[in-house]
């Protein structure tokens, strides 16, 4: 094992697909000598060219339907949509085309792309390059979402979505960007669809996505200084969703909390609570409660007051316990 940061581990992972596999090619603004927003991409323009490499104008629905047309046609690209935000622009390209073709097609077509972005807070970035918005593509059939929370996972799931034959969005937390997390020398994937028990316990189920991970652990770590054990479930893909791990862990605790960086409304955490009721609610014990975002657009000048933290899913925890 060795110790590597999160950024990092997405070029290892690109860059090792890349190697692997001369149909996979990068795609983006500023991905090639910059190595993109972030430096995802650094040195792979030296390394693999200007053909596999390949910067584009600002225009983000021609990226994402020059990358739909080569996935068809036996390409493997993987798009850097500079914030998770400005999936807006290309959302006709990725609703109604790249996440409809296979099926249009009677399954002629298969779509091998990868959609890479940054989402969240973290910079003081303001409303418009701060959003969590993966509550939008969850709701499209045809899409994968995936959310990874650590090097480890960024790495593993990086490759096994570029080798998926579906789409797939993958979305990187910025404030995980600097994240360092062991990862092993040796060749492996993390399997799309596939939730992680990052911390057993026997009190309350905490189903988390993405920073939200890491806050609840640290509200685990300070929940069983008073006795309270709670289980950490990272979901890692948010679509489609591990229902058995969420299901196994109810019903050993009987207690649910849901947390995720996005706005509370509207959100995944919905969903799983949905999901609970519907298949599990002999099980509860007491009410399911969501940590989330309010419900308004990203402050620029109070933006740590905004954002959800460990703080937030401690309360939640003990609500659901005084029941």
């Amino acid at each position: 094992m060795r110790e590597i940061r999160y950024i990092r581990a997405i070029t290892e992972a690109l860059r090792e697909e890349m190697a692997r596999d001369a149909s996979v090619f990068l795609i983006g603004e500023d991905i090639g000598v910059p190595g993109g927003s972030f430096s995802a991409t650094r040195g792979l323009l030296e390394e693999f060219g200007e053909r596999r490499v390949k910067d584009t104008p600002i225009s983000e629905s021609a990226i994402v339907g020059l990358a739909l047309g080569a996935a068809t046609q036996g390409l493997r690209p993987v798009v850097e949509i500079m914030f998770m935000d400005f999936l807006a622009v290309c959302m006709d390209q990725i609703v109604n085309q790249v996440a409809k073709m296979r099926s249009m097609s009677g399954g002629q077509y298969q779509v091998p792309m990868v959609i890479r972005t940054p989402c969240g807070g973290g910079l003081n970035a303001g409303p418009q390059h701060s959003q969590c918005l993966e509550s939008w593509f969850c709701h499209i059939p045809g899409l994968k979402v995936v959310m990874p929370a650590t090097p480890y996972d960024v790495k593993g799931l990086l490759k096994a979505s570029i080798r998926e034959d579906n789409p797939v969005l993958f979305v990187e937390n910025k404030a995980l960007y600097e994240l360092a997390g062991q990862i092993p020398e040796e060749d492996y994937i993390v399997p799309v669809g596939k939730a992680d028990v990052k911390r057993k316990g026997l009190h309350v189920t905490v189903v988390a996505v993405s920073r939200m991970v890491h806050q609840s652990l640290e509200a685990a770590d300070s929940l069983a200084k008073e006795g309270i054990e709670i289980e950490v479930i990272d979901l890692r893909t948010v679509s489609p969703l591990d229902k058995e791990t969420i299901l196994r862990s109810v019903e050993k605790t009987s207690k649910l909390v849901i947390a995720h960086e996005a706005v509370k409304a509207f959100g995944i955490g919905a969903e799983v609570a949905a999901m609970v009721c519907e298949e599990r609610i002999d099980c509860l014990d007491g009410p399911i409660m969501r940590v989330g975002a309010p419900y308004t657009p990203i402050p620029y000048n109070i933006e740590k007051a905004y954002l959800p933290d460990s703080g937030d899913v401690i309360t939640a925890v003990k609500k659901v316990l005084a029941y």
